[in-house]
């Protein structure tokens, strides 16, 4: 089955490729720490990565805006209706657990969709895992917290987060400064009210594990091993991760293309949702057929 079918709670593939359900479907992957996914539709499958202070619910304006594909929204470790953990977060446990929900959906490769610490997390996993990569798309994002950010952008990004928790404040607390420090010139009401509840939604020792993990991140010297196509999206006004890193992305990666949303800040999926779609879309159909379902003779093989 050469990227067709659709996935059922029970991982199974069925042959019919309809979007008749009207809602998506919250599948449970199993093992630690449990994982919440929705899943929608039928085609190809896409899988979306939310950013650090986010959630499966921040692609809502896009797990159903891609006929003839399957729509995987996750919450990752730690983050919305998946567990929380026990230890401590190595960055990498992220790409595993990508592996564990496509294992389980029975995906052999998808098309990998991440913004922000979602695209870092498919980074980690092409340099890991490259066999279960159709495409890329990285949205909003840096390739190394030191290399790609300024001292300024470090010391902002740990003094909007970290340092308010861990002197008492709440995320209720946190909120008002961080989306303003995100969202662009064009955001409306309804992305700003997105951005808030996820922020006040999040686990907050998940969170600052998170946190503490991101720091140490960096990608630059494997970037010219993506052979896969990778569309990149950056919205004009990102304050954190401007369009200037897309730009350096574009020269690092062999097969990449930039497209900037003009007023889109940080969140250009939920700012800018109709333009997003709309590359993302053009995207996906141009590689339609690179993802693939596990089909029942590979998998008894």
């Amino acid at each position: 089955m050469d990227g067709e079918g659709r996935v059922g709670n029970d991982g199974v593939v069925p042959d019919s490729g309809d979007r008749s359900d009207p809602d998506p479907t919250l599948t449970w992957i199993e093992g630690t720490p449990r994982l919440a996914c929705d899943v929608f539709g039928g085609g190809p499958p896409v899988m979306f990565l939310h950013g650090i202070g986010g959630g499966r619910v921040n692609w809502a304006t896009q797990t159903a805006a891609f006929p003839g594909f399957t729509t995987i929204a996750w919450d990752a470790r730690g983050y919305g209706a998946s567990d929380d953990y026990d230890g401590d977060l190595a960055f990498t446990d992220f790409a595993d657990d990508v592996v564990r929900v496509l294992d389980q959906l029975n995906i052999d490769r998808a098309h990998l969709v991440g913004l922000s610490m979602g695209a870092r997390i498919l980074m980690d996993l092409f340099t890991r895992h490259p066999e279960r990569v159709a495409t890329l798309t990285l949205c909003d994002c840096f390739y190394g917290f030191r290399s790609s950010l300024t001292p300024e952008k470090q010391a902002e990004f740990i003094e909007l987060r970290e340092r308010p928790l861990r002197s008492g404040k709440t995320l209720e607390d946190l909120a008002p400064a961080l989306v303003e420090s995100l969202l662009g010139r064009t955001a409306d009401d309804t992305a700003r009210d997105a951005l808030t509840r996820s922020i006040t939604a999040l686990h907050v020792e998940s969170y600052l594990k998170t946190l503490r993990a991101t720091v140490s991140f960096e990608r630059s010297d494997d970037l010219a091993t993506f052979d896969v196509p990778v569309q990149l999206i950056f919205g004009s006004d990102d304050r954190l991760t401007p369009p200037s890193i897309g730009e350096e992305l574009v020269t690092l990666m062999p097969n990449a293309r930039l497209h900037v949303i003009e007023g889109a800040g940080h969140l250009s999926n939920i700012e800018q949702p109709v333009e997003f779609n709309r590359v993302l879309g053009h995207f996906l159909d141009g590689h339609r057929h690179a993802a693939a379902w596990i089909t029942d003779q590979a998998r008894d093989a």
